[in-house]
């Protein structure tokens, strides 16, 4: 089974992203989500509409990019547009496939063949083809994918105008730094929901009661040694350098902490309370999701 027991909210106007490794169902559920594939089980209302029952209608509200979008290369990009406009019954075709162009950038471009035109051009177009009927939801695959960083940038930003337009958005990436960005909330995939919030809750919740420590070299035996203590209830070597060390209760523990390490011949340069990033905790999450899939396997 591709996804299972996977329950989303997603406000209007809010731009959710889905994250998750190859093979964690991101694109099942977009498929799913615009009614491109029918579920097996379950349900889903897109826009008020259901995604088994209502299928053209979801399909009419909504847009989608796909990572590799399929375009008719001997055709150009204004007669793709042009194509797509009728099938989606777009008033005032010629005003909305010159908006869309100059939207994203490729109004000069507009009479060349789309096989002459690079895998960012191609990309962008299909992003003005899911926009073209100015649907209030988009599914959006990987959209900065083959971008260069300016074009990249561009497409962050019409993102962020959609959204402020009400418009809602689903979005997939691998790219946690645009998540970061552009996301009002993040559900992490792996074949089923791990985990979702905003970003300041997804971090508040990963890696609790960690302190980094900053020191001028990791003594051999360092982890063995702390592990020792009651108050130390794990440590991991970053680097060479870099100690993080999970307390019972770091108010109390910090100076107990600092003592061993000193009692140890270590000399402590800095010590703050660890922030994980959203890689951090992406990490961890999928790594649970991991462990846990081998344990039920090995049983």
């Amino acid at each position: 089974m591709a996804v299972e027991a996977l329950d989303l909210h997603v406000e209007r106007g809010e731009v959710l992203g889905l994250l998750g490794p190859n093979g964690a169902g991101k694109t099942t559920t977009v498929r799913l989500l615009s009614a491109l594939i029918a579920p097996s089980s379950g349900s889903a209302l897109v826009n008020g509409y259901s995604v088994v029952d209502d299928a053209q209608d979801v399909r009419r509200s909504t847009g989608i990019l796909t990572e590799t979008p399929g375009l008719y290369d001997k055709h150009t990009a204004v007669e793709n547009l042009e194509l797509f406009a009728r099938l989606y019954g777009v008033e005032h075709r010629q005003r909305a496939i010159a908006r869309e162009l100059q939207r994203v950038g490729l109004w000069e471009r507009r009479g060349e063949p789309v096989g002459q035109l690079s895998k960012g051009m191609r990309q962008r177009l299909a992003l003005a083809r899911a926009l073209l009927p100015d649907p209030p939801v988009l599914f959006l695959d990987e959209p900065t994918s083959g971008l260069d960083p300016e074009n990249a940038r561009n497409v962050r930003r019409i993102i962020g105008e959609l959204q402020a337009r009400g418009r809602t958005i689903i979005l997939c990436t691998h790219n946690l730094d645009e998540a970061e960005r552009l996301c009002s909330r993040i559900a992490i995939l792996k074949r089923r929901l791990m985990t979702s919030g905003t970003v300041s809750e997804l971090r508040g919740s990963g890696r609790r009661n960690v302190v980094r420590l900053q020191i001028a070299e990791l003594p051999e035996g360092i982890e063995r040694e702390l592990g020792r203590e009651a108050f130390v209830h794990d440590v991991e070597c970053v680097d060479q350098r870099t100690l993080d060390v999970k307390l019972a209760e770091p108010r109390r523990d910090k100076p107990l902490l600092v003592a061993r390490l000193v009692g140890l011949g270590v000399r402590v340069q800095l010590m703050s309370d660890f922030q994980p990033s959203l890689e951090d905790v992406y990490l961890s999450v999928v790594g649970d999701a991991q462990a846990a899939s081998s344990s039920e396997a090995a049983e």
